[in-house]
């Protein structure tokens, strides 16, 4: 089962985000510190982006920004 995160809510701020990645990244003995740079190296977007790209098998992020070409 999928966890699903609602991103216009609190859990979907910036840094519940980077909460919800280092818990997943403890659950599933990855190293939070690679993952913490690419999540802080870019705005809110790119943020989502390796999020989603890391963790989407596992989480859901319903609500999202709209980027352009979307």
């Amino acid at each position: 089962m999928t966890h699903v995160i609602d991103v216009s809510g609190e859990q979907g701020n910036a840094f519940a985000l980077m909460a919800h990645a280092q818990d997943l990244c403890r659950q599933l003995d990855i190293r939070f510190r690679d993952i913490q740079h690419q999540m802080m190296s870019g705005d809110y977007d790119n943020l989502i982006d390796v999020f989603e790209k890391n963790f989407g098998e596992y989480v859901t992020l319903i609500n999202k920004p709209s980027t352009s070409g979307e």
